[in-house]
């Protein structure tokens, strides 16, 4: 029955759920993927869809901006509506050197400075982790994009970057970030940088259930020479977004 932020029923999200932030990024998603997309929840503009990608179904859903928000909306999937996976679609900054604007990154794990992950187990440094059949299906389907195996697929020019393979970090603040740590974050392989992965792997984990966040790199924390423009953001994420299906079917 309806939750609090969900006005659906049971059964009308199928077992995957993609979700990237913007709930009007999902109703394109939607409509792209899902010709039979039908709205199955809107309560606060957070709009949900179902249909079926290849005969199989598939939701689509936004999670807000944030942990908190994207906590919310993946806790009531996973305990009220039978979802059983999701995955997380959107943008998130470059931090590694060798990852390039219009790259892809499959986030194998989520460092965070946000405590929303502390209390789980008290006493314990919680690891917020992919989980890897999700992060395996999405690297094979990588493959057939033409790149070689290796953590870092090179770039092709049908689907226009690399694919890599890591982790990153999920951060509370957009605007604030203490001096030297992008640098010290780089030193140490992170990838890239978002605002939700964390909080969605932890909730994956109390739930027993499946998450990953497969990103496209829409602009870079050390170079911001070739940052992608507002409009590039919604139309240059075909190629994570595949991935992600493969996730999400997989």
């Amino acid at each position: 029955m309806a939750t609090t932020h969900i006005n659906a029923e049971p059964g009308d999200f199928a077992p995957a759920v993609l979700m990237p932030g913007d709930p009007r990024r999902a109703e394109r998603i939607a409509t792209a993927l899902m010709p039979d997309a039908r709205l199955v929840t809107d309560v606060r503009g957070m709009l949900g869809f179902t249909g079926t990608v290849n005969g199989r179904p598939l939701s689509v859903m936004g999670s807000g901006m944030g942990q908190p928000s994207c906590t919310i909306y993946a806790t009531e999937l996973f305990t009220r509506f039978g979802v059983e996976r999701i995955i997380r679609v959107g943008t998130a900054g470059g931090i590694a050197p060798h990852v390039r604007v219009g790259d892809v990154v499959i986030a194998t794990g989520a460092h965070t400075d946000s405590a929303m992950n502390q209390a789980r187990i008290p006493g314990i440094s919680f690891s917020a982790i992919a989980d890897f059949q999700l992060a395996r299906a999405a690297y094979e389907a990588s493959l057939d994009d033409g790149g070689a195996a290796a953590p870092s697929l090179p770039a092709d020019e049908a689907s226009g970057g690399a694919v890599h393979m890591g982790t990153i970090v999920s951060r509370d603040h957009f605007y604030f970030t203490p001096p030297g740590q992008t640098e010290a974050l780089a030193a140490h392989g992170v990838l890239a940088v978002e605002m939700e992965a964390a909080a969605l792997y932890g909730v994956a984990a109390a739930e027993g259930k499946q998450a990953l966040a497969v990103l496209t790199v829409s602009d870079h924390l050390l170079d911001h020479s070739g940052d992608m423009s507002p409009a590039e953001r919604e139309t240059r994420f075909e190629r994570a977004l595949r991935l992600a299906v493969a996730a999400a079917h997989c």
